[in-house]
C-alpha cells in the first residue's frame, strides 16, 4: 500500500460525466476545499479522468512517459480517486507489468485502495468513455494548471498565517516566501533531468563542448578576464562556479575585480557588441566612487589628476568617451551597506528574473550581515558563503566573491595561503576557484617606492581550482589607474 494514500478520504465517481469548471462548485465534485476555505480549489475531474484514460488506453507507454517527464505526481489530480489509480498506474509501470484495467484493479487491490478508487465498476467507466488518446497532452497540461493554482492558493494561505503569527524575523520570512512562490513557478517551467545518452542530453552536451574546444585551439569557453595568461589557466569564468579573490587591504582586491567587470561589460565574444549584463554588491564603497574607478581605468587617465582636479583637457575627452561607453552597458551596482545574504540574494533573484544576468561580484565577504546574530561570526560567514554557491548554482552564472586574508602571513613573511581566509574555513570548500593577491616577493624595490612610482608588483596565486591548474601569474597594479595588467601591457593605449 501507498504510504502517501492508506488513509486518503475516498472519493468514488458518478458513472456520469462531469464537467470541470476550473472552480465552480459542481454537481458531482468532491466536497474538499482547504482549511478555512468555503470554495472549492480549481479543479477539473474531466480532464483528469481523461488522462487517466488515455494512460491505460495507451498501456503506460509514450503518455505515461510524457506524465513522468512533465514530472506529474499523484497529488496533482483533485479527486483522491484519480490520486489513487494514477498512484498504481506508476507501480505497475514501475515493476514493468503491463496496464490495462485488469492489471490496474488487481495493483489497487494489492495495496487495498480498490474500493476507495471507487471500483472495477469505475475503472472501466474511465475508459469506456474516452475513446481517443488525442487530446491526453491536452487534458495533462489542464491538470497541471489546476494543480499549480491550488499550489498557488495554499502558498499564499500560508504566508497569511505566517504574517499574522511570524515565528522568525521579518527578513527570514520574507526570503521564505519567495523562495516558495519561487519552487511554485520552476516546478512549473522545469523539464524534469535526463537520461545522459537522451538525444541533446548532458552526454551528446559535452561531446558538442569537446568538439568546439578542438576547433577553438585554447579559446576561453567562459566569460573572459581580460587576463591572457589567468584566461590560458582558467578558460574563463563558468556557470555556476563561486570565485574568491582574497588579498590584505591595499593589494587591490577591488580593483581587480573591477577589471573583471569591465571584460565582462565590453566582451564581444558572447552577445556581439551589448556586451554582458553584471550586478555588483558593494558594501564598503559607493557607486559614485566604483563608476570613477571604472571610468580611470577605461580612459587611462589617473584617478588623482581626476580628484585634484588638474586633469587636462584631452584627458577630460577620454573620461567623456569612456562615460559614453558605459552608458551603453548593462552594470547595476548595489551600494547599500550592512546586508544580509538572504537580502542580496532576493535582490538578484528579482533581478535576475527581469534581466538575465551573467555576473555577480560581491565586495567583500566579511561585510556581508549574518541573519542570526547570535551564532558565531564565523558560521554566519560560512552561512554566507554556502547561499553564494548556491545562488551560483541556481542562476547559472559565476559569482565572484572578494575576500580579506588574516595577517598570519604578514606575520610570518610569506606568501598567503588559502588557509589564510579570515573568519571561515567553509570558503575555501565552497569555492571553485581562489585567487589570492600577493606582493611580488624577491623584488628589489620596495613598497614605499611602488607607491611613489604609482607602479606595483603583483602576484596572483591561483591557489586553488577544482577543474584545472594553480599557479602563479605575474601582475603589475598601476594605482593611480585602478588598474591591473600583465607584464608585457602597455597600459597608455586604452585600444591595446
Amino acid at each position: 500500500m501507498s504510504e502517501s494514500f492508506e488513509n486518503a478520504e475516498p472519493y468514488i465517481a458518478p458513472a456520469a460525466k462531469t464537467r470541470g469548471n476550473g472552480g465552480a462548485r459542481s454537481r458531482n465534485a468532491p466536497e474538499r476545499s482547504f482549511p478555512g476555505e468555503e470554495r472549492v480549489p480549481p479543479h477539473n475531474l474531466d480532464a483528469e479522468q481523461g488522462l487517466l484514460a488515455s494512460v491505460i488506453i495507451d498501456g503506460g507507454g509514450d503518455i505515461l512517459n510524457v506524465c513522468v517527464e512533465k514530472k506529474i505526481r499523484p497529488e496533482y489530480f483533485f479527486g483522491t480517486a484519480h490520486q489513487l489509480i494514477f498512484d498504481a498506474l506508476l507501480g505497475l509501470s514501475a515493476s514493468g507489468k503491463g496496464i490495462d484495467e485488469i492489471t490496474l484493479c488487481e495493483e489497487l487491490r494489492s495495496r487495498g485502495n480498490l474500493e476507495a478508487a471507487g471500483g472495477v465498476i469505475y475503472v472501466n467507466e474511465l475508459t469506456a468513455r474516452t475513446e481517443t488518446t488525442a487530446h491526453a497532452i491536452h487534458w495533462l497540461e489542464i491538470v497541471r494548471e489546476k494543480y499549480f493554482l491550488r499550489k498557488l492558493i495554499e502558498t499564499s494561505r500560508r504566508t497569511i498565517e505566517a504574517a499574522y503569527s511570524p515565528a522568525d524575523k521579518l527578513d527570514s520570512l520574507l526570503n521564505s516566501v519567495e523562495k516558495s512562490f519561487l519552487e511554485i513557478s520552476q516546478d512549473r517551467v522545469q523539464e524534469s533531468a535526463q537520461l545522459i545518452g537522451d538525444p541533446n542530453g548532458p552526454l551528446d552536451n559535452a561531446l558538442a563542448m569537446i568538439s568546439r574546444m578542438a576547433q577553438s585551439k585554447g579559446a576561453i569557453t567562459g566569460i573572459p578576464t581580460g587576463f591572457k595568461r589567468l584566461d590560458q589557466m582558467t578558460f574563463g569564468l563558468h556557470p555556476g562556479q563561486m570565485i574568491v579573490i582574497a588579498a590584505r587591504p591595499g593589494m587591490g582586491k577591488t580593483s581587480i575585480a573591477l577589471n573583471f567587470i569591465e571584460a565582462a561589460l565590453f566582451d564581444q565574444t558572447k552577445r556581439g557588441n551589448v556586451g554582458l549584463n553584471v550586478l555588483m554588491f558593494s558594501l564598503e564603497m559607493t557607486a559614485q566612487d566604483l563608476q570613477l574607478r571604472l571610468l580611470a581605468s577605461h580612459s587611462r587617465v589617473k584617478l588623482r589628476e581626476v580628484q585634484r582636479g588638474f586633469a587636462k583637457a584631452d584627458e577630460h575627452k577620454k573620461l567623456a568617451q569612456a562615460a559614453r561607453d558605459f552608458k551603453s552597458r548593462k552594470l547595476y551596482i548595489d551600494d547599500v551597506g550592512g546586508q544580509t545574504i538572504m537580502e542580496m540574494r532576493a535582490k538578484a533573484r528579482r533581478l535576475h528574473a527581469r534581466v538575465k544576468l551573467d555576473l555577480i561580484v560581491i565586495d567583500y565577504l566579511q561585510l556581508i550581515n549574518g541573519t542570526d546574530n547570535s551564532v558565531s561570526r564565523e558560521q554566519q560567514i560560512a552561512e554566507a558563503s554556502r547561499s553564494i554557491k548556491a545562488m551560483a548554482k541556481e542562476f547559472g552564472i559565476p559569482i565572484i566573491a572578494l575576500a580579506q586574508l588574516n595577517r598570519k602571513s604578514e606575520d610570518e613573511n610569506r606568501a598567503p595561503r588559502v588557509s589564510d581566509l579570515r573568519e571561515s574555513g567553509s570558503i575555501e570548500q565552497d569555492a571553485d576557484v581562489v585567487m589570492l593577491i600577493d606582493k611580488a616577493r624577491g623584488k628589489k624595490e620596495t613598497e614605499e617606492e611602488a607607491r611613489i612610482a604609482g607602479v606595483y608588483q603583483r602576484t596572483l596565486i591561483i591557489a586553488k581550482q577544482r577543474n584545472g591548474p594553480v599557479g602563479e601569474i605575474p601582475l603589475i597594479f598601476h594605482g593611480d589607474l585602478t588598474l591591473f595588467s600583465e607584464p608585457e601591457f602597455n597600459v597608455q593605449d586604452p585600444n591595446e
